[in-house]
């Protein structure tokens, strides 16, 4: 059982308890209703208080939420771990493993190890990514343990991507370019007026005259968009077979989710993540680019 304590501020001074819960802390209310019939399921000073009591300036309010019920069958394989608390785990995720069961993969998913892995711990935690990345993606995934660490991650964390593009690339720049789903059957995407607003925004990191290294960050979190968005340019990601064409030098997408950033949704303290290129990815560079100083100082520290 998680226990969290919340200090009620100011600003909350003779408001319900219900208030603080819906509002700051931002509790559903279904997870609100199912505290109320957990006893001290919600205590304030550390007794038992209804949601349409008041709270005071100084108040330590404090939920006690239930065990997670396992979402997915355990599955056991080694995972990267980056980082782990009470509420966050963050994980380096390789290249070709999915993130969660479909029809296509059952049983072989970073979902199915994170199960495992607090299985043995003797834990039950259902997985809740915060952010996803396609299965040819690598690097950086936020999993939230509870669902207030998942409700207060939403909207407050960034992940800065790395990719190597089939194209000539100079300077920055931002591709601000519509994308929708041509088929509903079909992941496919494509770019067209009649698609959502999408913007991606690039700084070049290295080119040969041939294809290019890129600092990506996203300003709108469309599926594919990293990928659709470079191939509208007629500069598909290396290894892009959907999108573009195969790669001899490597068999996946050349995309990699290398840092990520954010506000801990409980503590509130910013956390920073660093992770380096995984070895198929830094192939695709030269020695040169690799031991520079823009490799060694942004990509490869690890935090």
């Amino acid at each position: 059982m998680r226990h969290i304590e919340y200090v009620i501020p100011e600003s909350f001074n003779g408001k319900k308890v219900l208030h603080f819960l819906r509002g700051e802390a931002k509790l559903s209310a279904r997870l609100v209703n199912s505290l109320k019939r957990i006893e001290n399921g919600i205590t304030c000073n550390g007794q038992h208080i209804r949601t349409i009591d008041l709270l005071k300036k100084g108040d330590v309010l404090a939920v006690n939420l239930p065990e997670d019920k396992p979402s997915v069958e355990p599955i056991d394989f080694p995972l990267d771990i980056i980082y782990e608390d009470s509420d966050i785990l963050v994980i380096n995720k390789p290249a070709g493993l999915a993130m969660h069961p479909t029809h296509n993969h059952q049983g072989d998913t970073l979902a199915n190890g994170v199960a495992a892995y607090f299985q043995k711990k003797g834990q039950s935690v259902t997985f809740r990514a915060v952010g996803r990345l396609d299965k040819s993606t690598s690097g950086l995934v936020l999993c939230a343990l509870n669902k207030p660490a998942a409700s207060k991650s939403a909207g407050h964390f960034h992940k800065t991507y790395y990719a190597v593009v089939g194209g000539v690339f100079r300077g920055s720049g931002t591709i601000d370019r519509p994308i929708y789903r041509p088929d509903p059957m079909k992941t496919l995407r494509a770019v067209g007026d009649e698609g959502d607003r999408a913007v991606t925004h690039w700084q070049s990191l290295w080119t040969d005259g041939k294809t290019s290294l890129l600092e990506i960050h996203l300003e709108t979190g469309r599926t594919h968009q990293i990928r659709v968005h470079f191939a509208s340019c007629g500069t598909p990601l290396c290894g892009d077979d959907m999108y573009g064409s195969s790669d001899t030098r490597i068999n996946r997408v050349a995309l990699h989710c290398g840092k990520l950033e954010l506000i801990h949704p409980i503590t509130e303290e910013n956390l920073t993540f660093q992770v380096p290129f995984p070895a198929d990815f830094a192939a695709l560079l030269p020695e040169t680019i690799k031991n520079s100083e823009i490799f060694s100082k942004k990509l490869s520290q690890t935090f």
